[in-house]
């Protein structure tokens, strides 16, 4: 039996991307298959175990350079996000209020490190005389709503937006990006919390928290407009009117990307309402798939055709199709074609590769959010808005 060392060498120096990727998939199946059979599992997956990209600089920053910059940011932080922040304690506490926040930062710049763990560290790297317990952070934190947490992280955000209001990036503004990502899979006992660890996007038999963010992508700055959490039975057309009534309250909007999960007509239609645009890939159906293969039967790269979407009550909203043949695609057949909709002629579609963006930032914000087990849904979703806040400063 290897020991420690050895495994980790080899994960690390060894294994390829493609086989680490593997042995994660199966040890996520057998862990699921487990569950099913009766048989006692953890009741959360181990969180992935990080590694550094094969084309990615080996250089490794020391200590003096993860301290010095860890100060800039929670210096920054707690200029920009400690006002708008409040637990609510009262007045007569011992340990003042921005001991959780500066606790929550250290948290979220240490990757996935929890909060005993990180309590207990922080005490020594801290200058308070004070500092919370991790089981003190956590229940103030769970005492605070999902709407709370939404308002504070909005307040936020106004005032990071105050700051960089003059820059030239902001004033690049316009072009926003909405998307839902999952937490990593969940294989403990849901009972109770169906409504919160829904399964995934990928329809597998897998469970997972899922959230739902509006962001700047372009050239602007990559700011985390909003973010709430998604719940079982909510809408795509619910979810992309609130994130969008967020987005247009802080920055001026003219283009709307979205990932083909928000096709519906009726998000459309109410984009359109708004006087935005759109740009959003549409799933193949029978007929886009029959006009997919008639392109590839004449060798056409491109196609433009106008198309009425029915929304009911004799009323339909009107859309381009655009079918675009992908470059080096590993299909011989239609599947070559991917079938984009927009709203504002063909020119919008060079702009839908910034929605990448938002996925690159996903990674990116998960670095950032400090570790828990617990299945509180607030206590969740406080931890993925504040790494949303670090991400964008």
């Amino acid at each position: 039996m290897p020991n420690q060392s050895t495994v980790w060498r080899s994960w690390h120096e060894r294994f390829s991307v493609d086989l680490r990727e593997a042995v994660q998939t199966a040890a996520r199946t057998i862990l699921i298959k487990a569950q099913k059979a009766g048989i006692e599992i953890p009741r959360e997956l181990e969180r992935k175990l990080s590694y550094r990209n094969d084309n990615e600089d080996d250089s490794v920053p020391d200590g003096r350079t993860v301290l010095e910059r860890a100060k800039k940011i929670t210096d920054y932080v707690s200029r920009i996000i400690f006002p708008a922040f409040s637990l609510d304690r009262g007045d007569g506490c011992e340990i003042h209020e921005n001991a959780y926040w500066n606790l929550q930062t250290y948290l979220g710049l240490r990757e996935r490190l929890a909060a005993n763990e990180g309590a207990r560290s922080y005490i020594h790297e801290s200058t308070r005389d004070r500092t919370p317990l991790g089981h003190a952070h956590r229940s103030h934190i769970r005492d605070l709503s999902i709407e709370q947490t939404r308002e504070m992280y909005r307040q936020a955000i106004r005032h990071l937006i105050d700051e960089i209001a003059e820059t030239e990036e902001f004033f690049r503004a316009g072009i926003v990006a909405i998307n839902i990502t999952e937490a990593d899979p969940f294989a403990g006992d849901r009972t109770g919390h169906e409504d919160e660890i829904i399964g995934t996007k990928e329809n597998t038999e897998e469970y997972a928290y899922q959230w739902a963010t509006v962001q700047l992508v372009g050239n602007a700055v990559p700011i985390v407009l909003d973010a709430r959490p998604v719940r079982k039975g909510e809408t795509r057309l619910e979810i992309v009117e609130d994130l969008l009534d967020s987005a247009e309250e802080l920055v001026h909007v003219d283009n709307v990307l979205m990932d083909r999960e928000f096709d519906s007509q009726h998000v459309l239609e109410m984009i359109s309402q708004r006087g935005l645009s759109y740009v959003v890939p549409k799933r193949m159906q029978t007929s886009e798939k029959a006009q997919a293969k008639r392109l590839l039967q004449r060798d056409q790269d491109r196609y433009e055709t106008d198309r009425k979407l029915h929304l009911g009550k004799n009323e339909w909203h009107e859309t381009t199709l655009i079918y675009r043949r992908k470059e080096d695609s590993e299909h011989d057949d239609h599947r070559q074609y991917s079938v984009f909709m927009t709203n504002r002629g063909s020119g919008h579609l060079t702009e839908y590769g910034y929605r990448w963006e938002i996925e690159s930032g996903y990674k990116s914000i998960k670095r950032f959010m400090a570790a828990t087990t617990l299945k509180h849904f607030g206590l969740r979703f406080f931890y993925f808005a504040f790494a949303c806040l670090l991400y964008s400063i």
